[in-house]
C-alpha cells in the first residue's frame, strides 16, 4: 500500500502492529530512448507490487541521485554524495521518531550505494532498527533471470525497457549495440562519457519480447517480497 494513500491516522493505526518501512530509490538520468525516470519508475512499481499483499506501506520515491556521469545529457539531475547520504539519513531519523523500525531501501540506481554505508553508519546509533538495501535489478536471483535471457546487458539497454519505462511513439534500434569499455568509463569525466557512450546505452539489444521481460518481472518481485516478509531478526 502506499503512503499516498494514507493518512496520518492509518499510519498510527498500523504502526500498533507493524514497524516495517519501504522506500524506494531512484534517479533521474539519461536512459537513451527510454524514459529519463527508469530508475525511479522501476524502484517504485517492484516496491508496490511485491508488497502489496503483505500489507507493507510504500513511502513515495526519492527520485533523484547520485550520477555525477551522466551530467553531460540533458534532464539529468546529479546530487552530491554527501547530499545524499544526509537524505538517507534524515528519512531514517524521520520514520524512526514515529515507531518505524525495520526499512527497506528498494534502489533502483547503482550509483545511489553511497546510501548504503550511509544507513551502516546510522544503525551504529539505532540498535534496535534493522536496514536492508536491495539493488533490485542486480539480486542473485533477478541478475541471474536476466543473464539467461541474454549476457549482453548493462544501462538503458534491453533489460530497463519495460512497457511503463517506453515512452510513447518512440522506435527502439534493432541492432545489438558493443559493450563499451566500463573500466575506461570511470575514469573519464561527464563530457567524455557521453561521447564515448553516444546515446547512453552501455551496451546490447534495446529492446526484447515483452514475454521474457515479464518473466524478469516476476521474478524480481517474488525476490523482492520475500526480503520484506522475512529473516529480519
Amino acid at each position: 500500500m502506499k503512503i499516498a494513500e494514507m493518512n496520518w491516522f492509518q499510519v498510527e493505526d498500523y504502526l500498533k502492529i507493524d514497524d516495517r518501512a519501504i522506500v524506494p530509490l531512484g534517479s533521474t538520468e539519461q536512459h537513451a530512448y527510454l524514459s529519463n525516470a527508469v530508475d525511479t519508475i522501476l524502484s517504485e512499481r517492484i516496491a508496490v507490487e511485491a508488497a502489496a499483499p503483505l500489507n507493507v506501506p510504500v513511502f513515495p520515491p526519492l527520485a533523484f541521485g547520485i550520477t555525477p556521469y551522466f551530467a553531460n545529457y540533458p534532464g539529468t539531475i546529479s546530487l552530491r554524495m554527501e547530499t545524499y547520504s544526509r537524505i538517507i539519513t534524515d528519512i531514517l531519523d524521520s520514520l524512526h521518531n514515529t515507531g518505524f523500525r525495520r526499512f527497506l531501501f528498494v534502489n533502483g540506481h547503482g550509483g545511489n550505494n553511497p546510501g548504503q554505508t550511509a544507513a551502516l553508519e546510522w544503525l551504529n546509533s539505532h540498535a534496535d532498527s534493522r536496514v536492508r538495501w536491495h539493488n533490485w535489478w542486480n539480486a542473485p536471483k533477478t541478475f541471474a533471470k536476466v543473464q539467461e535471457i541474454d549476457p549482453v546487458a548493462s544501462h538503458a539497454s534491453w533489460m530497463e525497457n519495460f512497457p511503463w519505462t517506453r515512452l510513447p511513439n518512440i522506435r527502439m534500434p534493432d541492432h545489438q549495440k558493443p559493450m563499451a569499455d566500463l573500466d575506461k568509463l570511470k575514469t573519464i569525466g561527464a563530457a567524455g562519457v557521453k561521447e564515448m557512450l553516444g546515446d547512453g546505452n552501455f551496451g546490447g539489444f534495446y529492446q526484447r519480447p515483452d514475454d521474457e521481460m515479464q518473466a524478469i518481472w516476476d521474478v524480481a518481485i517474488a525476490e523482492t517480497r520475500e526480503l520484506i516478509e522475512d529473516g529480519w531478526a
